[in-house]
């Protein structure tokens, strides 16, 4: 008489849910463009989503707190003169945020605690290395200030944002790169590629350090990740164009360790990962449902969970770190799906009766503090991240200003206020002292479209020699 083994597991009852209406984020333009990134960033403090606008790129931020119908005059943060393609919130710093965009810059901006009260158009660091579009932006997971961009020169550039200088530049993909995603420690990364190869990256010796040629075998674009145990999990297609997603060993890529077919879709499934439960959730663009896994020790190693199914399809898709859960409805993962015209939050739970901490679904999670500065991880040093207790919940700490210390032109970029420290505001009359603000206001604008102008420029004129040459 057989009888059929149930896979114990504390995950394999988590449900999805909608908040209320009043509880999501209404009147939202999401961006049009098109370009395979997730267009929405989430933090304990804020929301980010990439909007439509004319005359360059801008993106929406809101505090968590600003739920409803957004105000169709909220003011934006509209520093790139390009659409804006990817956004990241730094994991060190819940008020700083690098975004990048077609203009060939990324730029990383100082958000204030309160809502804007108009736009931002300041950043606290331009960072110019690519000859075009950058696409992608991710930060360093352990270390202070390190920033990592790909863009549509095939080139990786990682970059001390406290400097504003570039650390390391790698351009071993000859084709575009899809997607990038450190390991645990930043030690490595690992990058799918348009030439449809999967490659694990060392930073620090400038070289790739394994690399396996279509572990999807369909064409479209590919998406891996790094898992808590050092392996990659990846999406892609086969070559009947079916959605699959793998589970490799990077250090023996001959044979994967789970290959599972899900359906026949166009949609690029993009895989958002909690380290602490072990769990993958992929979300389909275009797609009205996320499927969630959990990834196992043992066969058949990534193992299906459960669906969260709507009505409509996603446009993008925001992920919360693990310390902005609400640990009291024992929420493990909160993902912000954006509709055409607004932001719905989901949450994800695991039935439980008793209101105590659930000390088994919350290990010690990766906190706010940096475990070592730019120039020990530089020198060779990897450290884990710094773990904290959600057992009394997470309270986000207050803005901390981040200082550019070397003096180049960002440095002479400062907010206008600042620029003024050095007169005394009280030997001047209010009326004089406002015109001298707007003028020195209206000077930097032009100075930067000067720079910029002169930018694009020689980045013509080189294109043009090259080509004759």
């Amino acid at each position: 008489m057989s009888r059929s083994i149930v896979r114990q597991s504390k995950f394999r009852h988590v449900f999805g849910q909608s908040v209320k209406a009043e509880q999501g984020y209404d009147d939202i333009r999401v961006s049009k463009v098109t370009w395979d990134s997730s267009f929405c960033a989430v933090n304990p403090k804020f929301l980010a989503v990439i909007v439509e606008s004319s005359g360059g790129g801008a993106f929406l931020v809101l505090p968590l707190s600003k739920s409803g119908r957004v105000d169709k005059n909220y003011p934006l943060v509209i520093g790139h003169s390009g659409p804006v393609l990817d956004i990241d919130w730094c994991p060190h710093d819940d008020n700083i945020l690098a975004s990048c965009s077609e203009d060939c810059t990324a730029m990383v901006w100082q958000i204030p605690d309160h809502s804007l009260t108009r736009p931002l158009s300041d950043p606290v660091v331009v960072l110019e290395g690519h000859s075009k579009r950058v696409g992608i932006v991710s930060w360093h997971p352990t270390a202070r200030n390190i920033l990592l961009t790909a863009g549509s020169d095939n080139l990786i550039i990682v970059w001390n944002v406290g400097t504003g200088e570039p650390l390391i530049s790698m351009d071993d993909h000859p084709d575009l790169i899809y997607s990038i995603s450190w390991n645990r420690n930043g030690s490595l990364f690992c990058t799918t590629c348009k030439d449809r190869r999967l490659r694990v990256c060392d930073p620090r010796k400038r070289e790739v350090v394994a690399e396996r040629l279509a572990p999807h075998e369909g064409i479209r674009p590919m998406r891996a990740i790094f898992t808590r145990d050092g392996n990659i999990f990846t999406t892609g297609f086969t070559r009947m164009s079916q959605r699959e997603l793998g589970l490799w060993d990077p250090t023996n890529f001959e044979e994967p360790i789970a290959l599972l077919e899900l359906d026949t879709s166009n949609g690029v499934m993009l895989p958002y990962y909690d380290a602490d439960a072990n769990m993958v959730y992929l979300c389909g663009k275009g797609d009205s449902s996320i499927r969630y896994f959990e990834i196992t020790e043992e066969s058949p190693f990534v193992h299906y969970l459960s669906t969260f199914s709507s009505k409509e399809p996603q446009r993008g898709m925001g992920f919360m770190p693990k310390r902005g859960v609400d640990v009291t409805k024992c929420e493990i993962a909160r993902l912000y799906k954006l509709h055409d015209k607004k932001c719905e939050p989901i949450t994800m739970t695991v039935p439980r009766k008793s209101d105590l901490f659930q000390d088994d679904l919350y290990p010690d999670t990766a906190g706010p503090d940096p475990a070592m500065e730019p120039e020990e991880w530089l020198e060779g040093r990897d450290e884990d991240p710094i773990l904290v207790s959600l057992k009394d919940g997470y309270v986000p700490p207050k803005s901390r200003e981040l200082k550019v210390t070397k003096k180049n032109i960002l440095d002479s970029r400062p907010t206008t206020r600042r620029s003024m420290s050095t007169v005394d505001s009280n030997s001047l009359p209010p009326e004089l002292l406002e015109r001298l603000l707007e003028e020195i206001h209206n000077l930097k604008a032009t100075v930067l479209s000067q720079e910029k102008r002169i930018c694009d420029l020689e980045n013509k004129l080189s294109q043009y020699t090259n080509g004759t040459a």
